[in-house]
């Protein structure tokens, strides 16, 4: 048998040791002195959280300028406030709207969901009524866990599969809050729904990140079953860093830099992606802050520096490796995100529709902020509704074309 290649990163050299320690700042030594404290004997484990939450808190003090400048405007511009109702009252003839095509005309003539004054995140326990097995695992190490979303009852035939991976600045990786407004509506729906933790920066450098992405796929195909789902059908979602990881993980199947702790032969396609407020370009720094971002990945997410490493960045950015083989794929984004300016969808859903023989969806929220599917009740209703049509459209799709081929 030939032997896998190795395709992991070179470690750091005492050249690059030196040149870290000379441009090294606060921030930069505060992470390196949490990251450490991990490798302590006993304890060491237990104090994974503080290198997330060292890395956190340099990433919210990179974006706090927007956040400001955000906080401000919302506050202070005469006339905000009928604006921002007019932007929600539009939500769901917005999505209607962009869901023509994408979806048959006979599906969008639905009772759209009514706006909810209560944030969605205030419904956790209600949602979480739908959770089936929680804590299952999908891996050897201890952080790949996932919880199964599914109705009690389910159908003789075996239910489509929809992996959600949360989101968190690629630092923060757990389950816990995120997805479940969606993942209750297509429990509701008869789906069967993994919701996923992953092993985040800056203890697990990038690829470990989407190398789960991928384990968790890979365990599903041959797994999914006894839960009830249908491991010839499964479609992957996320939030922000998980929008990323969903749009990376289904535009390279199979593609063995992202999956070397996997066996040979592991199957990790999916069929179909859902993209929510992601981000999907790591390379481009011609704004001040994509120039920010990229400093962030590399010093607490990569480990590497994008100038002397542009290959992997490349391969980690969606918007590098679209092709017409892409599955189909919905992307939601608010116009009002701060955080992951909507620019990046536009971008992203305008190469991979001039390459995908596939569908690509796109939901542009007006006025919609990062992490509103958890904060804004008027917009996530009509967010979760949308993309139980996409994924319920593709998954008839692509029965009848099995149907097909048995004839």
């Amino acid at each position: 048998m030939t032997a896998r290649p190795d395709t992991r990163y070179p470690g750091p050299t005492m050249t690059t040791r030196l040149r870290w320690l000379m441009k090294a700042g606060p921030a930069d030594y505060m992470l390196a002195m949490s990251v450490a404290a991990t490798s302590l004997p006993v304890i060491g484990r237990h104090l994974e959280p503080l290198g997330g939450a060292t890395a956190m808190g340099i990433w919210g003090v990179r974006h706090t300028p927007d956040f400001v400048t955000a906080a401000v405007k919302s506050w202070f511009t005469p006339g905000i406030g009928e604006v921002k109702k007019q932007e929600r009252d539009a939500t769901n003839a917005v999505t209607e709207a962009a869901l023509r095509g994408v979806v048959p005309a006979k599906d969008l003539d639905i009772t759209w969901p009514s706006p909810e004054r209560t944030p969605p995140v205030w419904k956790a326990l209600e949602h979480r009524r739908n959770v089936y097995r929680s804590s299952v695992r999908y891996g050897d190490s201890p952080s790949q866990l996932l919880d199964v979303w599914r109705p009690k009852e389910l159908p003789v035939e075996p239910a489509p599969v929809m992996i959600f991976l949360p989101g968190g600045a690629w630092v923060h990786g757990g389950r816990i809050l995120q997805g479940y407004a969606l993942m209750s509506h297509l429990a509701e729906m008869g789906w069967v729904c993994l919701s996923i933790d992953y092993r985040v920066a800056p203890n697990h450098p990038w690829p470990q990140h989407i190398t789960d992405v991928k384990t968790a796929i890979a365990w599903a195909r041959a797994n999914v079953d006894k839960f009830g789902g249908d491991r010839d059908f499964v479609s992957v979602a996320g939030t922000s860093a998980g929008g990323h990881l969903a749009a990376l993980a289904g535009l390279t199947p199979n593609d063995p830099d992202m999956q070397r702790d996997l066996p040979e032969g592991s199957d990790t396609a999916v069929d179909a992606v859902v993209g929510i407020y992601g981000r999907y370009d790591w390379q481009d720094k011609s704004t001040v802050e994509r120039a920010r971002f990229v400093d962030f990945l590399e010093r607490v997410v990569v480990k590497r520096k994008i100038a002397r490493h542009p290959e992997i960045f490349r391969k980690a950015s969606p918007i590098a490796r679209t092709h017409a083989s892409a599955p189909p794929f919905l992307v939601i984004h608010g116009s009002g995100d701060t955080v992951i300016p909507v620019q990046q969808a536009r971008d992203f859903v305008e190469k991979l529709r001039g390459e995908s023989r596939s569908v690509v969806g796109y939901v542009e929220l007006p006025g919609a902020g990062h992490g509103f599917d958890m904060t804004d009740g008027a917009r996530t209703g009509s967010m979760a509704t949308a993309i139980g049509l996409f994924l319920n459209e593709v998954h008839r799709n692509q029965a009848m074309a099995r149907a097909k081929q048995v004839i």
